[in-house]
């Protein structure tokens, strides 16, 4: 089976135990894109690194890969861009190089430095191209770090609730920064409309902090959104932070494939029926989910549908822990 017909390994890996499973598809219904410019990445706790190339599922051994660690990525190419899935590729590349890290301060300067590297690269190449990414650096002992660009998300599941754990970098935000929109209106924007545009990424850099917006000039740095800068209805939703992955939740990375639709909270809010469900294999659950996705995008007359990739993972748990912090 190719890698742009659907993937299906699934990882139950050792030390703190937590269950994994991956899928990446070019089209959810097999009617759409022609190309899968998604990519992720998987770093199993014995060093096997889990990855696409040429949109083909490849794995490879690390040397001196830290035992009990992990990392979890999910890249979604620039779509409307060439290269898209180069990109995607040469920061999977560059996330193969990078040492297992243990603080947020650590991985924040190697990524914003592997970014740097690859702007640099592709801007000399005369390519303006780029990329999401999400990732999760899972220390074998201690809280996950995540580091976030774009508008792929992870969101926290459990049996009443789907709850976004990240903020999109659109214009919507953009706006939001410049106190232009309310909480209300971003939402819509955000969560309830579906939109394409985004306002920084991986390799291709940023728009996030001019001053006006629309801004033709993009920013080589990325601009990370954090306390010091989010509106108070987005405090607490910061790009580069701690996340203690609680058990009787199903955490989901996922590129914007997985709510590419008309209506897409009418998907989202059926995730709790879908993944709440602990009696099940992830793996399981996964497939359950894209077979939803391929339902409604046919239901909804959402075309063409895009590139979709998750990774699923849970922390085996019998009682679910109190609800997160209310937030989108």
């Amino acid at each position: 089976m190719t890698t742009t017909d659907a993937l299906n390994p699934m990882f139950l890996l050792p030390h703190q135990p937590l269950e994994i499973a991956v899928r990446s598809v070019r089209s959810p219904t097999g009617h759409g894109r022609s190309e899968n410019q998604d990519n992720y990445l998987v770093i199993d706790t014995q060093g096997w690194a889990h990855m696409l190339w040429r949109e083909r599922e490849t794995q490879l051994r690390l040397a001196d890969w830290p035992a009990g660690h992990r990392r979890l990525a999910v890249l979604d190419g620039m779509g409307g861009h060439s290269h898209g899935r180069e990109a995607a590729e040469k920061a999977v590349e560059g996330l193969l190089d990078l040492p297992a890290t243990m603080d947020l301060d650590s991985i924040s300067r190697n990524l914003d430095a592997l970014h740097c590297r690859l702007y640099r690269q592709f801007q000399a190449a005369g390519l303006e191209t780029g990329c999401t990414l999400t990732l999760l650096e899972i220390p074998s002992s201690g809280p996950a770090l995540l580091f976030h660009v774009g508008d792929s998300r992870l969101y926290a599941v459990n049996t009443r609730r789907a709850q976004c754990l990240t903020i999109d970098h659109v214009p919507a935000t953009h706006m939001a920064l410049l106190g232009l929109i309310d909480s209300a209106n971003w939402m819509q924007y955000v969560h309830v409309k579906t939109n394409s545009q985004i306002s920084q990424a991986f390799i291709l850099g940023s728009t996030l902090g001019a001053s006006q917006l629309y801004s033709e000039a993009i920013a080589e740095d990325l601009f990370a959104l954090h306390e010091g800068n989010l509106p108070l209805f987005l405090r607490g939703l910061d790009d580069r932070r701690t996340l203690t992955l609680e058990s009787g939740w199903v955490y989901v990375l996922a590129s914007d494939g997985l709510w590419h639709l008309d209506k897409p909270q009418e998907f989202i809010q059926r995730w709790p029926a879908l993944l709440g469900r602990p009696d099940r294999p992830l793996d399981e659950l996964a497939d359950a989910l894209l077979v939803e996705l391929a339902e409604d995008i046919r239901r909804q007359h959402s075309q063409p549908d895009d590139n979709c990739t998750i990774i699923l993972l849970r922390r085996p748990g019998g009682v679910e822990n109190p609800p997160l912090e209310d937030t989108p």
